[in-house]
């Protein structure tokens, strides 16, 4: 299977130093036995006088993640600043404020705080997101929002329809860095097959794809984008591919509303897939992605997938009744991780693991009618496996020559070490 409309499939070919505005390549200098201090893409702009933008018409696509290490919006701040000219404002999913809950956007308004217009991004791609970019009268967009690590957390697809959009409207497009909060370790999970695009997945990656969004941005560029915009990215400087987001000294503001905590991002690449179940998924607790059940689900889920002994989680027994969202004011039944060795924890293969053991030991279970799990897992492949009576290890080991052939195109992309 070719994973590039170019066929670019060797590991080599490293990006060139045109496509970046800083480096950021060694670690910030940090005391003995503290965290290194991590300065994302945006801060090294702001510190650089925004030279890269001087003289444009600038829009920012972003969201209530896009703040500083003092917890100030980067919109604010570069309102604020007469060295660069901030002249729109594009708001993905859950808005540009971020009050939207998961599906829906804030439509078009002026940003009450700053006057600047704000346009909507959200399920707009192609010549229709181009043609804002023209409305807007911008030079050059700017994308500045923390993803999650996930193929199936959108915010990379608006990074991904905005590049697309750019390059068709004539407009620069610079990338700022920010960590992935699960690391940049490893690619983990199936690649997507293209027939099985959508907006939890445009392009074949995988799952949990283990990139940044600036490293993203120029394997999108390299790799997939038909008409290649012109790119360049500001990276961070002491961040490394190991690194949790609790590491970086950095604040963390959800980048979506069931997406509190980083805890949260760590098994969501996993535990996500039950959207494509009659499963909760736990929307609608204080714990989202990390309590998972139904009605009728019993202890005998927690003892299955504890059976498994897992590298580094455990799984509770667990009662919850979900605000809204699946079961709605009802008490049910299920399970809730407990991760207690991150840096063995696998989420894609836990996600497995619990489908698997969920469907052997609750006769209720079933796969939405939809087949939203086709989309999540970017194949047919994950649910016609589960349903043959496929055991973890067999539907893990299906995907494993698209995730080799995944990870050696990643690899001419990634740029920390």
């Amino acid at each position: 299977m070719s994973l590039s409309r170019r066929g670019l499939l060797a590991a080599g070919g490293a990006v060139g130093a045109a496509g970046t505005l800083a480096a950021g390549t060694s670690p910030a200098a940090a005391r003995p036995g503290r965290a290194p201090v991590v300065r994302t893409g945006f801060d090294r702009l702001a510190a650089d006088g925004y030279r890269p933008l001087s003289g444009q018409s600038v829009g920012l696509v972003t969201n209530p993640t896009g703040i500083t290490r003092d917890v100030r919006h980067v919109v604010d701040v570069m309102h604020g600043d007469d060295r660069v000219d901030l002249a729109a404002v594009f708001g993905p999913e859950h808005g540009f404020r971020g009050t939207a809950q998961a599906g829906g956007s804030e439509g078009r308004h002026d940003d009450p705080a700053t006057g600047l217009p704000v346009y909507d991004t959200y399920l707009k791609s192609g010549q229709a997101l181009a043609d804002i970019f023209t409305e807007s009268g911008v030079d050059t967009v700017v994308f500045d929002i923390q993803d999650a690590g996930a193929r199936f957390y959108t915010y990379i697809w608006t990074l991904y329809d905005c590049m697309e959009a750019a390059a068709l409207a004539g407009k620069r497009f610079v990338v700022l860095d920010r960590p992935n909060p699960v690391t940049g370790r490893a690619a983990l999970g199936p690649v997507l097959q293209r027939e099985f695009a959508t907006f939890v997945g445009r392009e074949p990656i995988a799952q949990a794809h283990g990139m940044t969004v600036a490293e993203l941005a120029l394997l999108f560029n390299g790799e997939f984008l038909a008409r290649p915009v012109e790119l360049a990215t500001v990276t961070m400087s002491g961040w490394r591919r190991a690194d949790f987001f609790d590491t970086t000294g950095l604040p963390w503001v959800p980048p979506s509303p069931n997406m509190p905590t980083p805890e949260t991002a760590l098994v969501y690449a996993g535990t996500c897939l039950f959207e494509g179940t009659n499963l909760s998924e736990g929307r609608g607790t204080t714990r989202p992605f990390e309590l998972l059940g139904a009605e009728g689900v019993d202890r005998t889920w927690a003892e299955a997938a504890n059976a498994l002994e897992l590298p580094g989680v455990r799984f509770r027994e667990a009662y919850f009744a979900p605000t809204f969202s699946k079961f709605q004011g009802k008490t049910i039944g299920g399970v809730q991780l407990h991760v207690h060795d991150r840096a063995l924890f696998d989420p894609v293969r836990t996600g497995i693991a619990l489908l698997v053991t969920a469907k052997r030991s609750w006769s209720g279970f079933a796969w939405r009618s939809d087949n939203w799990i086709d989309k999540l897992t970017g194949s047919a492949q994950v649910r016609t496996l589960i349903d043959a009576g496929a055991g973890t290890d067999d539907v893990v080991d299906a995907w494993q020559s698209g995730l080799a052939a995944f990870r050696a195109v990643r690899r001419g992309y990634l740029h920390y070490r």
